[in-house]
């Protein structure tokens, strides 16, 4: 009888979060499945001509754009990722050894989590201008021509560049706030048997820090692989709606999967755009759930729990 109360309690205080993510969670998951195997879907009617299994996903892949999509987001995730978490947990790893400001620097490495991803790429726009950017201004000191960084005409190459910049900045914060909760909980017994051992600093990190962090780099890389996945916001910020730098071809383009899926649905109003819309975020959804997969795996075996 006890037992049964408590589950209606636990239930009763659950409802609330899961009406929240029936209607913005399931609900759209589930109906983007079911769109994504109609067949000429008509938006404003509602009304499709019937079903099709591959047909919706087919055009995606065969769409000019799906390779472009494909090979700019391994870009970002595959580089951005593994080096925003070396990063960030070499600067938990030094901020977390400073005991005067501390929580100061904190507040600052903290900043672009809580400011708009659309500002932060448009300052970052502005340091990469090919004529006033603070980047080119800083290279003309040493001596080194100005680089068309995301100006017209920009190549794909140092488009990339920048962007992958601003990326690897922007994901910092969050993971050095996670990477220094972390480290504020290892026991201080290790550290100082360490010390007793006179053990070499680089010896301490490798063979102390990382292993009892380890579930939060797993956490980090897995979380972070997810969000690369889903980059947007960042292409958006410093490229604006053309996903690339002016005056360059469409070959340079650097729309991401979730570029595909949102100028399907700049195009709504075209049939059977709707599904391959949702055809697209399935995709998606699957790659993404593959690596995910893929590394839980992995980290069965490497992270210490």
């Amino acid at each position: 009888m006890l037992e049964r109360q408590s589950n209606l309690k636990a239930w009763f205080y659950l409802a609330p979060a899961m009406a929240l993510l029936s209607v913005f969670t399931f609900y759209p998951l589930f109906n983007a499945f079911f769109l994504a195997f109609l067949e000429d879907f008509e938006f404003l009617l509602g009304t499709a001509s019937g079903f099709t299994i591959l047909g919706n996903f087919q055009k995606v892949i065969t769409s000019p754009n799906f390779a472009i999509a494909m090979k700019n987001t391994s870009v970002i995730t595959f580089i951005s990722v593994p080096i925003s978490v070396v990063v960030a947990l070499l600067i938990s790893v030094a901020l977390n050894s400073i005991k005067k400001f501390q929580s100061i620097f904190q507040t600052v490495f903290f900043l672009p989590y809580v400011t708009n991803a659309i500002a932060i790429g448009m300052a970052f726009a502005f340091i990469f201008h090919t004529d006033f950017g603070l980047l080119n201004t800083a290279l003309g000191w040493i001596g080194i021509n100005p680089v068309n960084w995301i100006g017209l005409g920009a190549s794909w190459n140092t488009a990339m560049f920048a962007l992958l910049v601003y990326t690897i900045w922007g994901g910092l914060a969050f993971k050095i706030m996670v990477f220094l909760s972390g480290l504020q909980s290892i026991d201080k017994q290790y550290y100082d048997a360490a010390r007793v051992d006179a053990a070499p600093r680089r010896r301490v990190f490798t063979k102390i820090t990382v292993p009892l962090l380890s579930p939060m780099i797993a956490y980090i890389t897995i979380t972070s692989f997810i969000g690369a996945f889903k980059a947007y916001r960042t292409i958006i910020g410093m490229f604006g709606t053309s996903l690339r730098p002016p005056g360059t071809l469409s070959k340079d383009s650097l729309i991401t999967i979730v570029g595909l899926v949102y100028d399907a649905l700049y195009h709504a109003d075209a049939t059977g755009k709707i599904s391959e819309a949702a055809a697209a975020s399935i995709i998606l959804f699957s790659i993404t759930l593959t690596f995910t997969l893929i590394q839980m795996q992995i980290n069965k075996r490497r992270v210490h729990f």
